[in-house]
């Protein structure tokens, strides 16, 4: 009987263990020795893979490391057992951790980047195999820091003592830990969680991906870019990585990167950032319907994000792409994460393919949104201008949702970057009882002392009968909140929302 599929923890963060299950007979034996959907259901970071290497190693003695590299790695043997040994060699309280561990080929562990990687051959011949999730250059290989074998801090007590040991020269000259500099988070890797936590749980950085916690944000100078911009006003992230770093944010509007600008977006180095947040969008609804405004929103909500989901996917970094109700034709009572799309008009159908490319890459929170209220422009404001400059408005009283304040967008944000939260997509809106925009009218104009009578309400149809080209709407815009609540989100009644917002 072969044994369970597990993971482990060792003294060193991020550093795990892993038990794999191989079947065997009398014709040899098979194993899973990565499996993306078991592994990361289990604790083991989504960490990409994109390279397989094998080191061959024929004698007993052969001894290779301690190398720590700026990348993840997830190590195994196909034949033979060695020795494994690991020193945290990256800034931090663990810094000069050890843990050793013989690998067997139902044996493998995942090494984070900065951590120092060495074994030993016990059986020969060995096949030494690992993946790691970048591509060697010798720009990579510049970062990597080195520990000598014989380090008498670590002390590491080899099976073969390292004398009886084939060492190469290189190997032989490494520095001892105290001449050691500590490698900084860079590239596309870092400490992962502890088994048992949602897949992105990484310490070191939000959710994983990319560098030492550097977050982008684009489209800085919309509604949600600014609230983001309030949020962290600072310069530093108020959503704390596992390890409770905040991170310096870096805000670009779109006259530093404008999305319909492919070149722009290529040119970028991505690699600083860990978290990449597009706030940016073309959300003219009705101005999509003309060939200029098609042509303008193709460019930025699916071609422009398409390259961007390229970029921040290939630098290792996670992407928070955010979405819209208009992807849905407003037919389900319910909407749910998981619900076909099926836009009516061209804002809907853009935003629905750039969602698609967001949905492919490895590392992504994609936030679906309705009725956003923030600061500029917006339904709220427009209502209770009305209301103060004695205008009574007729509104549409059979489109169905919930306001999404930019403040609840943000704080779903930090949430589930700051709980390392299960990457997929997630709907986010204000909580509570749904509503017409007909409701929403006249609460804002009670609670800004008025009488909400003198609000009426009107079809969808006869409302937009005498405005030719307007987008068709979804007549029901209200979202399944379980996901997100499960994630340990608590929405924000929007009634209560609402009043706060009035009232700043």
């Amino acid at each position: 009987m072969a044994k369970p599929l597990s993971v482990h923890t060792t003294p060193i963060p991020g550093l795990l263990v892993l038990d794999l299950p191989v079947h065997g007979d009398a014709r040899g034996w098979f194993k899973e020795n990565w499996q993306r959907e078991k592994m990361t259901a289990l604790g083991l970071p989504d960490f990409g893979p994109v390279q397989n290497n094998i080191s061959f190693n024929q004698e007993v003695g052969v001894t290779r490391g301690i190398h720590a590299e700026p990348w993840d790695k997830f190590i195994s043997v196909a034949t033979g057992r060695v020795f494994g040994a690991w020193v945290d060699l990256r800034e931090g309280d663990s810094f000069g951790a050890v843990h050793t561990q013989e690998i067997t080929p139902d044996i493998a562990v995942f090494v984070p980047a900065g951590v120092g990687n060495s074994f030993q051959t016990l059986e020969a011949p060995a096949a030494y195999t690992y993946l790691v999730n970048d591509h060697w250059s010798e720009q990579a290989q510049a970062e990597y820091t080195f520990l000598n074998l014989a380090d008498p801090t670590a002390a590491i007590d080899w099976p073969i003592p390292l004398e009886d040991a084939e060492l190469s020269e290189k190997d032989r000259a490494h520095p001892m830990l105290e001449d050691v500099t500590p490698m900084r988070p860079s590239g596309p890797a870092a400490a992962p969680a502890a088994p048992g936590a949602p897949v992105g749980a990484q310490a070191g950085r939000p959710g994983g991906g990319g560098a030492d916690g550097s977050v982008l944000v684009i489209g800085a100078s919309g509604q949600l870019g600014r609230a983001l911009r309030e949020t962290w006003a600072d310069g530093r992230r108020a959503a704390e990585g596992a390890d409770g770093a905040r991170r310096d944010a870096r805000f670009v509007t779109r006259d530093e990167l404008d999305l319909a600008d492919v070149d722009a977006i290529r040119a970028l180095d991505f690699t600083p950032f860990s978290v990449v947040v597009n706030a940016a969008a073309y959300t003219a609804v009705d101005a999509a319907e003309t060939p200029e405004g098609r042509a303008a929103a193709w460019a930025v909500n699916a071609r422009g994000v398409a390259e961007l989901a390229a970029a921040v996917d290939r630098a290792g970094g996670v992407l928070v792409h955010v979405s819209t109700d208009y992807v849905f034709d407003g037919t389900a009572e319910l909407i749910s994460e998981d619900d076909p799309v099926g836009p009516l008009g061209v804002y809907g159908q853009s935003k629905a393919a750039g969602d698609a490319a967001v949905s492919a890459t490895a590392r992504h929170y994609l936030l679906r949104t309705s009725w956003v209220v923030g600061d500029g422009a917006n339904f709220v404001r427009t209502m209770a201008s009305l209301a103060e400059k004695g205008v009574d408005p007729c509104v549409v009283d059979d489109q169905y949702g919930r306001l999404t304040f930019t403040t609840e967008i943000v704080r779903a944000i930090d949430h589930l970057l700051t709980t390392g939260a299960q990457y997929g997509t997630y709907n986010v809106s204000c909580g509570g009882r749904a509503a017409t925009w007909c409701e929403v009218a006249r609460r804002v104009f009670e609670l800004t002392g008025h009488d909400p009578a003198r609000v009426s309400g009107t079809s969808t149809t006869e409302y937009f009968a005498s405005k030719p080209g307007a987008a068709p709407r979804p007549l029901n815009s209200v979202f399944d909140l379980s996901r997100l609540e499960a994630s340990g989100f608590e929405p924000r009644d929007q009634w209560a929302a609402l009043a706060q917002y009035l009232q700043g």
